[in-house]
């Protein structure tokens, strides 16, 4: 089993040389290969969502971002304007319909229409096992992490069409493939994300439409805090990463950048997994 991070020279020796090569710095990035493309990243005034969308923007596209908070849409907003990226912000509560519909006609009269969706927003109101999640947490679980993720690809649809080609990107997790203990609804919702990205680009492939999902391991941010909580559950969850480290969100958003480019024109259909070596699927 690992030890904790300040206490293995091997785990520190790993995180120095990660920063030595940049991996997580922006100032490293040249590539423009979004220039022209409108994005609109849902949940992404912090987190995995925010990196997504500095990095988007970093590449070329102009940014949508969104959360349930006004005030964490202005801070994100100013912040990504500040770095020099061409930025917009709505509030969202992905659960709600006319939010999502003001932020798809924000991002169309804001940036003139919408080539990449990146649907990322999710709730896990409970702790605990699959079979002993209560009924409202259960509902609200898949309310949002998967009907609200088909909702927003469904009404996203008409803008992206009109562009004559696209790409959706569905955040989904590392526990999809192989449940965490304390995040057993949790878990299975992110499994329905494979099934949903598998079913929508086969229907969209024909019309330039590309539609895959990422599958994070755990990432340094505040929803994976009851991995990290106290330094047993820290020590058991670096245990099974084999690569010895919690991920950052900038590596998570390189991954998406990757998928919503040129780059990866002749891929749809797929889910890509980083998550430090964590077991996934054969």
């Amino acid at each position: 089993m690992f030890r904790s991070i300040a206490g293995s020279a091997a785990l520190t020796q790993t995180i120095r040389k990660t920063m030595e090569r940049n991996l997580c710095s922006g100032s490293a990035i040249a590539a423009k290969r979004l220039t022209g493309k409108v994005a609109v990243v849902t949940a992404s005034t912090e987190g995995i969502g925010y990196a997504i969308a500095e990095r988007l923007g970093q590449e070329g596209a102009k940014v949508v971002v969104s959360s349930r908070k006004q005030q964490n849409v202005d801070r994100a907003v100013n912040d990504l304007r500040t770095a020099g990226l061409e930025v917009s912000g709505i509030k969202c509560h992905v659960a709600n319909a006319t939010d999502r519909k003001a932020l798809f006609e924000h991002a169309a009269q804001k940036f003139g229409g919408i080539d990449i969706l990146v649907s990322n927003a999710a709730v896990n109101p409970e702790v605990g096992g699959v079979l002993e999640c209560s009924e409202s947490a259960w509902d609200k679980i898949f309310d949002v992490n998967v009907k609200c993720s088909y909702l927003l690809a469904k009404e996203a649809l008409p803008f992206i069409r009109e562009r004559k080609g696209g790409s959706i990107v569905f955040i989904s997790s590392i526990a999809g493939f192989q449940p965490f203990s304390l995040l057993g609804a949790y878990s299975v919702s992110k499994t329905a994300l494979f099934g949903l990205t598998k079913a929508a680009s086969q229907e969209l492939a024909a019309e330039n439409i590309r539609v895959n999902c990422i599958a994070p391991g755990v990432v340094q941010t505040k929803f994976a805090g009851a991995l990290q909580e106290s330094d047993a559950a820290k020590e058991e969850t670096l245990s099974r990463i084999p690569m010895g480290r919690i991920a950052q969100p900038k590596e998570i958003s390189g991954v998406c950048a990757f998928l919503v480019s040129d780059d990866a024109s002749y891929i749809t259909g797929e889910t890509i997994v980083a998550s430090g070596g964590m077991a996934s699927r054969l």
